[in-house]
């Protein structure tokens, strides 16, 4: 994995960073004492390209959830940089990183039924993928499939939801199992309740009102915000003066308070 560099100084402001196998986790922790804090794992996107986006693309929003009492987590997962990479390696690696939080709960001094996952774009297919397919785990992490990977919250930034096209585009030697990995192909109630924000301007937009629309069908809870006329990304940091960053900051934050989690 490449070395990141966040805009945090390492001696000077809130993470640690763990070294898991193929994982990479940056831990911004709050200044709250107490115990059984809710945990936050944020998975980027744009992880799928040679040349993928890092995990400082949440630094910010795992800055503000850290100050809300959360411990917040920037996961750094196998991608396109990786040498023989697979899509099915990033989604072994969202079950690892949730399974890696439960089984240190203690030390992180974590509830391990208050654990959240947000993804973007590709990080929103892996985490879907990682809580629709049971049988995609990792060999190394066999021991601790009896940990549960499954978070007690979802929250997605818009993403692709057909692995089939996904597969045509960038990794057409797992196109015979397109099918199977690809979470609008095979919908059923599975998710824990989700928080899913997308713009109407998004490449992809209609296609997430479709797939949430056949999930709440079967019966997943699914909580859809628009953002009239924002683009793929408009809520990261540094765009549209913050407006979207702070917007979405604080729905997630409505959203989490009512279901009791902070």
């Amino acid at each position: 994995m490449k070395k990141i560099k966040f805009d945090y100084p390492v001696t000077e402001k809130i993470y640690k960073v763990v070294e898991e196998r193929s994982l990479k986790l940056y831990i911004f922790e709050p200044l709250s004492k107490q115990k059984d804090k809710p945990a936050i794992l944020f998975f980027n996107g744009a992880s799928f390209k040679k040349d993928p986006k890092t995990p400082v693309q949440f630094q910010h929003q795992a800055d503000y959830f850290s100050s809300k009492g959360m411990v917040a987590i920037c996961v750094d997962y196998r991608n396109g940089s990786d040498e023989g990479f697979l899509p099915t390696q990033s989604i072994y690696d969202v079950k690892s990183a949730v399974r890696w939080v439960r089984r240190n709960s203690s030390d992180l001094e974590v509830d391990p039924n208050k654990v959240v996952v947000c993804g973007s774009s590709a990080g929103a297919y892996i985490t879907v993928s990682s809580i629709m397919f049971d049988d995609l785990n990792d060999e190394h992490d066999y021991d601790n499939q009896r940990t549960n990977h499954v978070p007690d919250v979802l929250v997605v930034f818009s993403g692709v939801m057909d692995g089939v096209d996904i597969m045509s585009r960038r990794y057409p030697e797992l196109l015979e199992r397109a099918i199977e990995i690809s979470p609008i192909h095979n919908i059923k109630n599975c998710l824990p309740q989700t928080l899913w924000m997308c713009g109407t301007s998004d490449i992809d937009y209609e296609h997430n009102k479709e797939f949430i629309k056949l999930m709440k069908q079967e019966g997943n809870d699914i909580t859809l915000k628009t953002f009239e006329g924002m683009e793929h990304g408009f809520f990261n940091y540094g765009r549209h003066q913050n407006e979207y960053f702070h917007i979405t900051n604080l729905e997630i934050e409505e959203y989490l308070h009512s279901l009791k989690v902070i």
